[in-house]
């Protein structure tokens, strides 16, 4: 391996290879669900795209795994955190117990009635 693919750690290099396995086997899959008639129909539209011409047989030779060309592109979509970033002042989770008129008025105002909750709290603490 080249001295750029070692950015990638050994099991970032398992994912990919089972990626890259599993996009294989659905391509295998469409293909073997497809018929002759809709084929040409995929082949004909392609072809027709200008934006998109179909690749030559001299560039399909030269064509390269993401990994391999910029494996630290793909070690940072790896490495991406997912979902919500974290706070710097997360708030905490608690159960409290409202009597139902109280909260029945602050749902009724839409979304964001919790914050409006602690912001009311916040208000009567003058915090």
């Amino acid at each position: 391996m080249s001295k750029r693919s070692e950015i990638l750690t050994a099991k970032e290099l398992k994912v990919i290879a089972r990626l890259r396995i599993r996009a294989r086997e659905k391509a295998r899959r469409l293909i073997d669900a497809s018929t002759g008639d809709e084929d040409a129909a995929l082949i004909a539209a392609a072809e027709s795209d200008p934006d998109n011409p179909p690749l030559s047989d001299e560039q399909w030779r030269h064509m390269r795994p993401a990994h391999e060309v910029h494996p630290e592109l793909v070690a940072k979509h790896l490495r991406r955190r997912r979902g919500r970033p974290k706070s710097s002042a997360p708030k905490q989770q608690v159960t409290l117990r409202i009597d139902r008129d109280v909260l029945e008025k602050f749902r009724s105002q839409g979304e964001g009635w919790q914050s409006r909750i602690n912001e009311a709290l916040r208000k009567a603490a003058k915090v």
